[in-house]
This record gives structure tokens, C-alpha cells and sequence, in this order.
């Protein structure tokens, strides 16, 4: 599938959500695996079992690996191919919050400087991405935006803020009175 995401032309829609799905179910998956075996390896420091938690501790050192490595490729992909050759706002803005998603991925384990860096990218994406209040793929990025604040950043008042914007209240209200009343 890769491969193909790698000729450079645009992706219908449905291509794209395949896309989505696709990488969303790998990482997903390793992504509660880090959860699960992080949350072992804590309860074995806790009750100072060392033989168990160097093994737990180099088993999350592999699945990190993992989670790297495939978020290096969908963001090469985006970054190289995807981001580029997207002829349409909506397309750009699905690579741009795919952007930020992984970046968000990756700082949900990392540390110091590299946490840092992949916070930043992440804001930088989820900023860049901007479509109409009331747009689904506007509201799923405001949702992952909150996400983003309040897991990455330790910020959950923002996330709160973020969550309840209601810019996008007016235009329901006006979209949805009847034409004679407009």
C-alpha cells in the first residue's frame, strides 16, 4: 500500500481513509501494547523486582522501536508525498492532522529533547490544518487538538477551552434555519 501512496498522485477519498485505517490499526495496537507493558514495568519498580524490570524494560524498549519506526514512515510519506501533491483543502487538512497525530504518537513516549521536538511538530501540524468550524474533519482535529493538550502538555484547562470552542455554533444555527428565513 505504501508503495502505491508513493507514486506522488493524488488519493480519492477513500484511498485516503485506507490509508488511515490502515496505519491507525498498526500503531493502535502497539501503542496499548506500550501502555500495558509501561504500566507493568512501573508496578514492578514499585515492588523492586529487578530481573523483572530490566526484562519489561527492554521489551518497551523494543515496541518504542516499533512505534518509531512506523511513525518515521507515514510521516516521510506525508511529508515527502502526500502533504505535497494534495490538490484540495480538505485533503491537505486529513494529511495535516494525520501529521500531528503521529507526531503526537511519538511524544507519548519519548523524552527530553526528542518529547520536545515531537510536541512542537505536532502543534505546528494541528495549527496549519485549518478548515470551517463546523467541518467533520475540522472537528475531529479540534478533538485530537484537546487530546494533544491535555496528554502531551499536561495541560488539561486548555484541552477543557480547546473542547468547548464554540465557533462553529453560529454557522450550525445558520445552516440549518430554513432557506426562506436566511
Amino acid at each position: 500500500m505504501v508503495e502505491f501512496m508513493e507514486k506522488g498522485e493524488e488519493l480519492t477519498v477513500e484511498e485516503r481513509n485506507l490509508l488511515s485505517v490502515a496505519y491507525k490499526n498498526v500503531i493502535g495496537a502497539r501503542r496499548a501494547s506500550w501502555r500495558i507493558v509501561s504500566s507493568i514495568e512501573q508496578k514492578e519498580e514499585g515492588r523492586g523486582n529487578q530481573d523483572h524490570v530490566a526484562a519489561i524494560h527492554a521489551y518497551r524498549a523494543r515496541i518504542e522501536a516499533e512505534l518509531t519506526n512506523i511513525c518515521g514512515g507515514i510521516l516521510r510519506l506525508l511529508e515527502a508525498r502526500l502533504v505535497p501533491s494534495a490538490a484540495t483543502a480538505d485533503s491537505k487538512v486529513f494529511y495535516l492532522k494525520m501529521k500531528g497525530d503521529y507526531h503526537r504518537y511519538l511524544a507519548e513516549f519519548k523524552a527530553g529533547a526528542e518529547r520536545k521536538e515531537a510536541a512542537e511538530n505536532t502543534l505546528a501540524a494541528y495549527k496549519a490544518a485549518q478548515l470551517a468550524p463546523t467541518h467533520p474533519i475540522r472537528l475531529g482535529l479540534a478533538l485530537n487538538f484537546s487530546v494533544f493538550y491535555y496528554e502531551i502538555l499536561n495541560s488539561p484547562d486548555k484541552a477543557c477551552t480547546l473542547a468547548k470552542q464554540e465557533d462553529g455554533v453560529d454557522d450550525i444555527k445558520e445552516a440549518s434555519k430554513p432557506e426562506d428565513d436566511q
